[in-house]
């Protein structure tokens, strides 16, 4: 019996199963992390934590359409008093869920060099992957005081042996995989090939990957799979075939994404029956300055009104949203 492994492609017996009633549904999740310079290279030390606070504000924005955020949390934040007050008390309420995102270079222990190769941790011997996420956990636990059930690898990288780790850790859904994404030229996992419904990694041990929602969009979407690899190195042609409705490439994010192009998503994947839609978004966006996507307060302003109207055409949709807890729940084993 070969091991579970979160890089093999499902096959068609490998979907998840819903029970009825389920519908359709949407998830709401945040990388919650710290803040660095994405153009620069990794470093251990010199990240920022300023934004922290200002989860209580998503928070509490989210509560108001009746959604709880799922917030993907890694070292430095974990070990911040600020997350547990800005998010402890609706986690305890259950108006909001916690998981782990594994950044390596700042997760101890620190036994590794610092490079790109690494900074993916599934590449990582999977001694020290094992070390670092159960520490980051057990980190989490003791923070806000309930066991994270989730996971997504900081970059996506997930490894070999990545499954296992989890299973180890009682952690029930991974979402790391972001299909029709390739990280390969940089050491990373290739997702170009894999779907976006959810699917069993290790049945019997009931370990799901809830993989994040991209879609193609366009004249050419079913052929999307093989051609948009093509068009890489060719950005240009790519945003001609976008604006011609062609063919466009579309994650359910707010970063890089406008509201026009994420119903055109949403769309397609209720359109293609897709049982949950997992939107993310990075933690530091919600501070100006701390991302290429919000660079002043006019688009925080409009990071904000992105959700809005999205919330407000899922509800016009009918699509309600759920939680890691009522996923788990409603999938048949």
């Amino acid at each position: 019996m070969t091991k579970p492994n979160i890089l093999d492609v499902p096959a068609g017996e490998d979907f998840v199963r819903f029970a009825p009633g389920f519908g359709q549904r949407f998830i709401v999740t945040v990388d919650t992390e710290e803040e660095f310079d994405w153009s620069k290279p990794f470093e251990r030390t010199g990240h920022g934590l300023s934004h922290v606070p200002r989860l209580a504000k998503f928070q509490q924005f989210c509560e108001g359409f009746g959604i709880c955020p799922v917030y993907l949390i890694d070292y430095p934040i974990a070990s911040d008093p600020q997350a547990v007050e800005a998010l402890g008390r609706a986690v305890a309420e259950g108006r909001a869920e916690i998981g782990v995102q594994l950044h390596p270079w700042v997760s101890p222990p620190h036994d590794e060099e610092i490079n790109v190769h690494n900074s993916f941790s599934g590449n990582l011997p999977s001694d020290l992957e094992r070390a670092k996420f159960r520490k980051l956990r057990d980190t989490i636990e003791e923070a806000f005081g309930t066991p994270p059930l989730i996971y997504r690898a900081g970059r996506y990288g997930v490894g070999q042996t990545t499954a296992k780790i989890l299973t180890e850790c009682s952690i029930a859904i991974d979402t790391s995989v972001r299909a029709r994404f390739d990280y390969s030229a940089s050491g990373g996992p290739n997702f170009r090939d894999f779907p976006v419904q959810p699917w069993w990694i290790d049945k019997r041990q009931g370990l799901m990957e809830l993989p994040l929602t991209t879609v193609f969009w366009g004249m050419l979407r079913q052929q999307g799979h093989l051609l948009y690899p093509a068009l890489w190195r060719v950005p240009r042609l790519r945003g001609l075939l976008a604006r011609a409705g062609v063919l466009e490439r579309i994650p359910l994010t707010p970063e890089g994404v406008s509201t026009e192009e994420a119903i055109k998503g949403i769309d397609i994947a209720l359109d293609d029956g897709l049982p949950v839609l997992v939107f993310s978004f990075h933690s530091p966006s919600l501070r100006p300055g701390h991302t290429p996507y919000v660079r002043d307060e006019d688009e925080l302003d409009q990071l904000y009104d992105w959700w809005r109207s999205i919330f407000g055409y899922l509800a016009q949709r009918q699509i309600a949203p759920t939680t890691v807890r009522e996923i788990m729940a409603s999938a048949q084993v």
